[in-house]
């Protein structure tokens, strides 16, 4: 599941992304075979933490599997 990371929240892409020129026609983050192609992979900073993105217009996106 995809969130987009804030401050001190986590928004879901369909909040952000709807009016992003970047996104798929539905709105959402281009995902695509478990990589974002409207952004780019930012380094893991730990291995208990998911993987991070950062879109093109800024926004850290994270990967977060449903526990």
């Amino acid at each position: 599941m995809l969130v987009i990371l804030m401050e001190d929240q986590l928004l879901q892409p369909q909040q952000v992304c709807q009016t992003c020129l970047m996104a798929d026609r539905s709105g959402q983050p281009r995902w695509q075979q478990g990589r974002l192609r409207c952004g780019r992979a930012l380094e893991k900073p730990s291995e208990n933490l998911p993987e991070q993105y950062e879109c093109q217009m800024g926004f850290r996106i994270a990967n977060i599997e449903p526990a």
